[in-house]
């Protein structure tokens, strides 16, 4: 079996860039759940938000944060998974406060 040069540049580049098709996709699903995960966390912070300009109960504010801090797992494990293991710098942009990051990976029966 001969190569043409088109076959040729085209198996070089995919040995030179590091990505094959699967490896394109799987990077492709990574940043599409890492967008998913930081918008749920975005919404987690503005319920938060919103509760606290007009407080209610504690214990629906507990029930908030609680939610916040599954969202907020989620997120930190899907960033972990593309090699992003500082989360300072996500805790100081999504403005996630103590109390949520202190629940974190905590599970309640």
């Amino acid at each position: 079996m001969s190569l043409s040069l088109a076959d040729l540049a085209e198996l070089r580049q995919r040995l030179t860039s590091g990505f094959g098709p699967i490896e394109s996709e799987v990077l492709a699903e990574k940043a599409s759940s890492l967008g998913y995960h930081g918008r749920q966390v975005e919404k987690a912070m503005a319920a938060l938000q919103a509760f606290d300009a007009a407080p209610g109960s504690a214990d629906e504010r507990l029930i908030l944060v609680k939610a916040a801090a599954r969202d907020v797992w989620k997120f930190f494990v899907q960033r972990e998974a593309c090699g992003m293991r500082d989360q300072r710098d996500a805790i100081r942009h999504y403005g996630i406060p103590q109390e949520v990051l202190v629940r974190l990976g905590a599970i309640e029966k």
